[in-house]
């Protein structure tokens, strides 16, 4: 069995428009298992630290002020080939190519306002595990 840790942080405007409860109901679903979860308004030190590979982008700066303008939720998921699972589970990140049923596809407004972060690798999983929940 391949049973991994990756991180999920809803972003603040799945807080906003109430979606929390119907985000977390679809990883349980697929019988990943919540092994820690916390609330915060991230500081834009922490957000440039998490997206740092972004910097170079024209995007970055808004990105960061909205990751900061209001409270977020950090998750750490665990199961089986939890990664990949997550990440079918939330979709691309434009909602325009996400799959049919995925979070971002159901539920995001944009590639700007995507609702959700998950892990790409088992690397950045680890490297995020460790920068949120410190």
């Amino acid at each position: 069995m391949n049973i991994k840790q990756t991180f999920v942080m809803i972003k603040p405007e799945g807080i906003q428009r109430h979606l929390v409860g119907q985000i977390i109901k679809r990883f349980e679903r697929k019988g990943l298992k919540l092994v820690n979860i916390k609330s915060l308004i991230p500081d834009k030190t922490l957000v440039k630290e998490h997206y740092g590979h972004l910097s170079h982008k024209p995007f970055f700066n808004e990105m960061v002020d909205h990751l900061c303008s209001g409270m977020v939720i950090c998750m750490i998921w665990e199961g089986i080939d939890s990664i990949d699972v997550c990440r079918r589970i939330i979709g691309l990140t434009n909602p325009l190519e996400a799959a049919m049923g995925s979070i971002r596809a159901d539920f995001a407004a944009d590639i700007n306002a995507n609702v959700i972060h998950g892990s790409d690798t088992e690397e950045s999983a680890k490297k995020e595990i460790a920068l949120w929940f410190k």
